[in-house]
């Protein structure tokens, strides 16, 4: 049984130093292969709480983090971890995005005068008298985003 316990140890001291492995955990259960850029990205997405992150600042962590990068490899990446179910897009503008590390149903504030995508408290909006869907559709989610600014 003792070289049961250090065989433990030593499986535990090994997870101490995989920097990647919760990365690595989150991609492969959702599906996905584990590429070197996808790794890095997962890591600087997931290895913190739950962020709100647009694709051009997660391109300029990632190099300031020295990973090369494209910003076009940063979009594609999004959208496929968006698509495996391990982010939520949120879109605030025709052209603009937020990616959302919590994927649980829940509403934001978006702040016009600083761009800053937060969550609003649970239970401080409640939903109700959603319009019935169409013949042979129905309702996926409802996402609100209410917009607010510095009061003047």
């Amino acid at each position: 049984m003792k070289w049961r316990k250090n065989l433990l140890e030593q499986v535990n001291s090994m997870e101490k130093v995989r920097p990647f492995s919760h990365a690595l955990d989150r991609l492969r259960d959702a599906g996905l292969r584990p590429t070197r850029q996808r790794l890095a990205l997962a890591k600087l997405l997931f290895d913190e709480c739950d962020r709100h992150i647009t694709a051009e600042q997660l391109h300029s962590e990632a190099l300031a983090g020295n990973i090369r990068v494209s910003l076009a490899t940063v979009y594609n990446t999004l959208h496929q971890f968006t698509t495996a179910g391990l982010l939520r897009e949120i879109v605030v503008d025709a052209g603009r995005s937020y990616f959302d590390t919590n994927t649980t149903c829940h509403h934001h504030f978006f702040d016009e005068s600083t761009g800053v995508l937060s969550d609003v408290p649970d239970g401080q909006l409640e939903v109700s008298g959603i319009p019935t869907p169409p013949e042979g559709a129905q309702v996926e989610s409802v996402d609100v985003v209410v917009r607010i600014r510095a009061a003047s």
